[in-house]
């Protein structure tokens, strides 16, 4: 050996217990490099159809105004005589209508039972008024002169009263109320 050349250090002996052991548990990596392993295309995929069926689910629903049908047109409260109520029959796709004590309702939603075919068939376009109270559904119940006075109801008892305003209850729950009924010749009384 030439003295001139300095002499090299050897290596480090390793220990062969640390070198078993860092083969067995690698150093952890960094933050970025596992958060790397999570985006895989699966994940990636999974994630976005999560998000969509969320979106599905949350999104706001069509306005329903789109789907419900027009309003009906206005209703106009007018006064009628007997004759001017008589075409609201149910036919010629006129209006049912019918009068309790001088109210005239439209009982349209009703016409399988008040229009033609319907059993108060005979009340349509009429004032139901005595037939109701009695609870006879004939043709003898109503005012045979409708260019005559209204029926006054003055000789009904007090049990066919009570079933008349029984019916107009019903009535004025269930449907509009059109007009009122008023005697030909009346002051308030609409020319044909």
């Amino acid at each position: 050996m030439d003295d001139s050349e300095p002499a090299r250090p050897s290596p480090p002996a390793l220990d062969p217990l640390l070198t078993a052991s860092a083969a067995m548990n690698p150093p952890d990596p960094p933050p970025a490099a596992r958060v790397a392993t999570i985006a895989t295309p699966i994940n990636l995929i999974l994630f976005s159809l999560f998000l969509f069926l969320v979106y599905m689910r949350l999104r706001p629903s069509k306005p329903v105004a789109a789907t419900l049908p027009p309003p009906p047109p206005a209703t106009v409260f007018k006064v009628f005589t007997p004759p001017q109520l008589l075409p609201f029959n149910g036919r010629n796709n006129m209006p049912v209508y019918l009068a309790v004590r001088g109210k005239v309702f439209d009982v349209t939603p009703g016409r399988n039972f008040y229009g033609p075919g319907g059993p108060y068939q005979n009340f349509a376009g009429r004032d139901a008024s005595r037939g109701l109270a009695c609870g006879s559904f004939d043709e003898e119940m109503l005012t045979e002169d409708l260019y005559g006075p209204l029926d006054k109801l003055e000789d009904l008892g007090g049990e066919e009263m009570e079933a008349l305003r029984g019916w107009e209850e019903r009535f004025n729950e269930k449907y509009l109320v059109v007009g009122k009924l008023v005697p030909v010749g009346h002051p308030e009384a609409e020319d044909d």
